[in-house]
């Protein structure tokens, strides 16, 4: 796969992943980010599946791209082309 993704790009591949891929959440920082901002793993869904893609950002050795609602973000990395990492979260205030 080539990196970085524009926008559009990834946002297909990202459902195409939601579809029959595999999502995963990094561990312990997704899971403690969700856990302390009381997210779900639905939440966070709903947020890939609806967002708005925003283009890749380089950051600690890999390309993340964040999707935004009007009150969430994801911050997603993609492994593979069956496999997307979900790097943290958070609700906008």
């Amino acid at each position: 796969m080539n990196q970085p993704l524009r926008a559009p790009e990834a946002k297909k591949l990202l459902r195409q992943i939601l579809d029959s891929g595999e999502i995963t959440y990094s561990q312990p920082h997704a899971i403690d980010r969700m856990k302390q901002r009381r997210i779900s793993i639905s939440d966070c869904l709903n947020v890939m599946r609806g967002g708005s893609m925003q283009e890749a950002e380089y950051e600690n050795g890999g390309w993340r791209h964040r999707i935004e609602t009007s009150k969430m973000v994801v911050v997603v990395e993609f492994l593979s082309e069956d496999e997307a990492l979900v790097v943290t979260t958070w609700r906008k205030s």
